[in-house]
């Protein structure tokens, strides 16, 4: 550890302490595995909305433009 110390001050680059490290890499898989279950959830929900669509589930006032396009006032 003192020699990487020594290194770094040498090299002028930043000296982090090992625990620091663990606890960054750590919280950088957490941020990877709620990455991956919101990826799923847009899948699905993307995947529902086109169901939906196909089917007609989804009211067409859903799907109009706002109300300051439409001409139906």
């Amino acid at each position: 550890m003192q020699q990487g110390g020594i290194v770094a001050v040498q090299t002028n680059d930043q000296v982090v302490s090992a625990s620091e490290y663990q606890a960054l890499l750590k919280r950088v898989k957490q941020f990877e595995q709620m990455l991956g279950r919101k990826t799923v959830e847009a899948e699905i929900l993307k995947d529902a909305l086109e169901i939906a669509a196909a089917k007609k589930f989804i009211s067409p006032i859903v799907l109009s433009p706002p109300d300051s396009t439409r001409s139906d006032k």
